[in-house]
């Protein structure tokens, strides 16, 4: 149960935690050029910065039901070093300046052209969010937390919290308890979902994949502190993992950063993985229409953010993607996110 205590020093780091990451987005505002606007997107209305603050309250109104609730723990956001802190703050602006050229640099160097990435997808090879060498360098690895919040104001790490509500529910569904259960997190990156897992369920068993090698560096390291946790690194689309031999698969942002193709050939790994009755969470960005204020701002993002595969993804409908083999069994809102919840059919 919690105390009014528990809620009010909930409520000041938060504060703090916003105004740290909102106040380094408005700086970098004013740090670097402003795009210009395509001529399709003139004259649309966008959520002001009341707008979008209000509804980060709201999230972070909706974290702290599910804290007060007992669905997952408190967040650890007072625990950082704040020296570490700053120190990734001061590598956030260092790097600024090569993010805003690239921004309004000419289009070849949105792309990886390292021979080191030859390797990977062609629509991997991409500087996406214009940040430097993409997802194939430690230097990345290291700031791409950072700068994630920073994009969301502070909101980030609430957002990613709300697949914890259904994954709690599809646990307390699995007959075996959840020692017996295993939960595939596809696209890990550096781990930070797979933390918060292994925080509220020590004893589960818990594979990541990811097709950065540099950001599962950051991802081992982070989840050292517990045992019965793989990390491989693979493409989505194939996953080394066997036939309906997972309980639970996650997804955490990794949908709109794929091209239309390569996101059917994931929803079908997902299909052969997961067991009848199984359970896929998926955190991803609004769409077109889930929240119409909205619809202009995400129409914008893809340009000022280069995300190649966004504009794709606004109109990508969901449920064709997962209609065979799948029931939709939930959906919340989250922020600029949304979390949904399908459920493997049993045939």
């Amino acid at each position: 149960m919690a105390r009014p205590l528990d809620k009010l020093f909930y409520d000041t780091t938060q504060a703090a935690r916003v105004s740290w990451f909102f106040g380094q987005k408005l700086l970098a505002a004013r740090l670097t050029k402003p795009m210009e606007v395509p001529e399709r997107l003139k004259g649309r209305a966008m959520p002001d910065r009341r707008r979008i603050l209000g509804d980060l309250r709201k999230l972070l109104e909706q974290d702290w039901r599910n804290i007060a609730a007992g669905l997952y723990a408190a967040p650890e956001d007072w625990r950082s070093n704040p020296l570490e802190g700053l120190i990734r703050a001061v590598d956030f602006f260092a790097d600024l300046g090569a993010v805003d050229a690239r921004r309004h640099g000419a289009r070849s160097e949105r792309r990886l052209n390292a021979p080191e990435a030859e390797r990977y997808p062609a629509y991997y090879r991409q500087n996406f969010h214009f940040q430097s060498d993409g997802y194939l360098s430690a230097a990345s690895a290291e700031r791409y937390d950072h700068q994630v919040e920073v994009l969301f104001g502070g909101g980030a790490a609430a957002m990613r919290r709300q697949a914890l509500v259904p994954l709690r529910e599809a646990l307390l569904e699995h007959k075996g308890g959840v020692r017996s259960a295993r939960v595939l997190d596809i696209a890990c990156g550096t781990g930070l979902f797979l933390a918060e897992v292994k925080r509220n369920y020590p004893r589960l068993a818990v594979t990541g994949v990811d097709l950065s090698e540099p950001y599962l560096a950051v991802a081992k390291r982070r989840l050292a502190a517990w045992s019965r946790v793989t990390l491989i690194e693979a493409n989505a689309e194939t996953l080394p993992i066997a036939d309906a031999s997972v309980d639970i698969v996650t997804s955490i942002y990794l949908f709109h950063e794929l091209p239309r193709r390569a996101r059917q050939a994931v929803a079908a790994e997902i299909r052969r993985v997961l067991k009848p009755g199984g359970r896929f969470i998926y955190v991803d960005s609004l769409q077109t229409g889930d929240e119409p204020e909205y619809d202009a701002m995400l129409d914008w993002f893809p340009v000022a953010f280069h995300e190649p595969y966004y504009a794709s993804y606004l109109r990508e409908d969901l449920s064709r993607l997962f209609d065979t083999g799948f029931r939709q069994v939930a959906r919340a809102p989250a922020y600029f996110s949304k979390v949904l919840s399908w459920q493997r059919n049993d045939s």
